[in-house]
């Protein structure tokens, strides 16, 4: 079985429609793939009509959260979309994600970069707003080469000048919101770089409230992390995940590239819920 459990669409920071991102998990020979848009359900149905036939859509997203002053993110996977608690913090995290790209593009004016917040409204369209799409509009504008040139301390990275903080969910928290709704939790890429570092002893609490796995084989993370990963992860009984992180155009078309085993896919189907995988035939 490939299943790529990692992957967006524009209904978040993606390039590309669910349906697109669909039929190009299709032709990357994938079994399985979850859609996992920040903050959104939002490309779920038209996902779902697009399926190629035997390919499986698994309903995901990641979850925005911060432990101890870090960016944290979670990916939910096979919850009941209409849960009302869940569905509470999702509208309070992308009415501030508003909020905080307002203030982020008026900080990159004041750094001299020709942007306005009409220029990313619309390059975001009817998707929940990112810094993805603050990138594209520097971009665009001259600034920066090209997108990922913006994701330094010099522009919108972490702690960078024009960066802002936003709104987001304890970890512990979102597990319990997620469990409550039917769903699983696996902790995204956390070992992706310095600013995405979460420790043995971290990983090691989140496992305690209900966290499901890890994401274990992920682009951005090295052989030597993925060892120290999967030890832990066969030490806590976790699932040790994996997906492509695919953003379209923004990271390459790179879906497929990294894949989860069949009995990770197995053991969050059979410890959640909420909704079951979706395909056509």
């Amino acid at each position: 079985m490939r299943a790529d459990l990692h992957v967006h669409s524009n209904a978040s920071d993606g390039t590309d429609s669910p349906a697109e991102v669909m039929r190009r998990a299709g032709q990357a020979g994938l079994d399985v793939v979850a859609l996992t848009d920040h903050d959104t359900v939002a490309g779920h149905e038209q996902a779902w009509r697009a399926l190629p036939d035997g390919l499986i859509l698994v309903p995901g997203m990641e979850l925005s959260g911060r432990l101890a002053g870090r960016s944290v993110h979670l990916l939910a996977y096979l919850f009941d979309p209409g849960d009302a608690e869940l569905n509470a913090e999702l509208a309070r995290i992308t009415d501030d994600r508003v909020l905080r790209a307002r203030a982020m593009v008026d900080r990159l004016a004041e750094l001299g970069v020709d942007i306005s917040w009409d220029q990313v409204a619309a390059i975001a369209g009817p998707a929940v707003v990112g810094r993805p799409h603050i990138a594209r509009a520097m971009a665009a504008s001259g600034a920066i080469a090209e997108p990922r040139d913006a994701f330094t301390r010099d522009w919108i990275a972490d702690g960078g000048r024009a960066y802002v903080d936003r709104y987001a969910l304890d970890p512990g928290h979102a597990i319990r919101l997620v469990r409550a709704a039917g769903g699983a939790v696996v902790l995204a890429h956390p070992r992706a770089g310095r600013d995405w570092d979460v420790s043995d002893e971290q990983i090691a609490g989140l496992a305690a409230v209900g966290l499901a796995g890890v994401e274990v084989f992920h682009p951005d993370q090295s052989d030597a992390e993925r060892a120290r990963l999967l030890a832990l992860t066969r030490d806590l009984g976790l699932l040790d995940s994996g997906g492509s992180d695919d953003h379209g155009a923004l990271t390459g078309y790179r879906i497929g590239s990294e894949l989860a085993a069949a009995d990770v896919y197995q053991g969050l189907i059979s410890s959640t819920t909420g909704v079951k995988p979706l395909r056509r035939n």
